[in-house]
């Protein structure tokens, strides 16, 4: 029997009661589901499992993506490498869906702790479901209409100024041209509304003077980190953390340098937003 304990009030549980290390029957599956929906990030402890077992477990909610820019597990092309050393140091901090800079971003991300350091290092969740709800009746359907632009080469601007990182990226930029979203998205399996700009990859608002959407996006990306939106989740070795990229954002804590961190992420294939 699953044991639930909820970690915040807008979203976020800590699933206990399930072995993940071996295939999952059909009522699992979907228990799995429903919960991703309800609770739009669910963690689990003590899963020492390897690449094979997480590939599984991602495929239970679909067919899966590869990244473009980082290394990947040798063997299993979908499983990116997620790692910070001193020598190093990993460049994400924002706030961000993963992959918003593609036509179909990821439903969701499956992320498994292999080195965690001996203090700090946690990952921050917002639910965009309960900022959205957050905002003024007016300001909903303000925003409704209107359309942004997420942009890779935005995402990874850090990389692309150190040397040789343009030439390292250009494929990836030539493959991943800026691509065009809503700005409130509906939840395709909850019906929900949800915010779907992050300060990551989203460049612009479509139809509104640059001054207009450069103010807009501000209060966007600082409304959906509200305290009261948010969860915290402190990795520990074989810990699993699933989350749904529609309806959430998420954001390392870079407070452990210089120490080892190294994490294992696969995402699953997502629909184009509306």
């Amino acid at each position: 029997m699953l044991e639930i304990k909820p970690m915040a009030g807008a979203l976020g549980a800590e699933i206990h009661g399930l072995d993940l290390s071996g295939e999952l029957a059909g009522e699992q599956v979907a228990r799995l589901r429903a919960l991703l929906n309800e609770y739009e990030v669910i963690f689990f402890r003590d899963q020492d499992i390897g690449p094979a077992a997480q590939k599984a477990l991602a495929l239970c909610f679909g067919p899966l993506q590869t990244h473009p820019a980082y290394e990947t597990v040798e063997g299993f092309p979908e499983l990116t490498i997620l790692e910070s050393t001193p020598e190093k140091p990993t460049k994400i901090e924002a706030w961000h869906s993963d992959m918003t800079f593609r036509k179909h971003p990821p439903m969701g991300t499956v992320l498994r702790s292999l080195i965690v350091p001996p203090k700090g290092g946690d990952t921050l969740w917002a639910s965009m479901t309960a900022a959205y709800e957050g905002l003024s009746a007016q300001m909903q359907a303000f925003l409704q209409g209107l359309t942004a632009v997420h942009d890779f080469a935005h995402g990874f601007k850090e990389s692309l100024a150190e040397p040789g990182g343009r030439e390292r990226l250009a494929p990836a930029i030539a493959a991943n041209p800026p691509v065009r979203h809503p700005v409130i998205r509906t939840h395709p399996e909850t019906g929900r509304k949800v915010i779907f700009v992050n300060s990551l990859f989203t460049t612009h608002i479509e139809g509104l003077p640059r001054a207009e959407s450069d103010a807009l996006l501000r209060f966007l990306f600082r409304h959906v980190t509200t305290p009261e939106y948010t969860c915290r989740f402190p990795w520990r070795p074989h810990s699993i953390a699933i989350w749904d990229n529609r309806s959430t954002q998420h954001k390392p804590i870079n407070d452990y340098f210089p120490a080892h961190r190294k994490l294992l992420r696969i995402t699953i294939d997502g629909d184009r937003p509306y």
